[in-house]
């Protein structure tokens, strides 16, 4: 049987303003708002696997670039075959960088998924992620918690700087000296 919500218990606890203001049905039951608690854990849950799923892309990517310019520059030296190769490492710069806003835009969105499902949580008898934040003291002692995206977030900036200084390595320093001076 469904109970129902009591008054200080009816779910607003997760609804803004415009939402209260908005919605003219009756509170939802306790069942209802688990239902929807579970939906919202679980779509939280799939944006961890695809952010997981993008850093193991970009890393993949990264990874074979740098293989590659490694490989270039040893061919660079023989043979004039590298010459342009140096847009390969502006890719891997352009790569890199994406990467970095990837994280932090699934960053924003588990933080915000987060927030409501401790606000949903509120209309529930038992709070476990609300309980858990609190036990590794919300995010502000790194003894206790040190977030993930921390980490992720600096590994794009260590492949940029890799593909930085391969840029200019493989730049063509000599072609660009002798167009600009007039040299041919």
């Amino acid at each position: 049987m469904k109970e129902p919500m009591s008054s200080a218990d009816d779910g607003s606890a997760f609804r803004d303003e415009r939402t209260k203001n908005s919605l003219k049905a009756s509170a939802p039951s306790t069942e209802q708002v688990l239902e929807q608690y579970k939906l919202y854990v679980e779509m939280a849950d799939r944006i961890s696997a695809r952010r997981q799923t993008a850093n193991s892309f970009f890393l993949t990517v990264n990874t074979a670039i740098v293989a590659l310019l490694g490989y270039l520059r040893t061919v660079q030296e023989n043979s004039g075959v590298g010459q342009l190769f140096f847009l390969v490492a502006a890719a891997g710069m352009v790569l890199a960088y994406l990467w970095y806003r990837t994280v932090r835009s699934y960053q924003n969105l588990n933080s915000a998924k987060f927030e409501v499902i401790h606000e949903i949580e509120q209309a529930l008898p038992l709070r476990p992620y609300d309980r858990e934040w609190e036990k590794v003291g919300r995010g502000k002692n790194p003894k206790l918690y040190l977030p993930v995206t921390d980490v992720e977030l600096r590994v794009p900036w260590v492949f940029l700087a890799l593909h930085s200084v391969a840029l200019t390595l493989l730049f063509p320093w000599q072609g660009l000296r002798s167009l600009l001076c007039g040299g041919g």
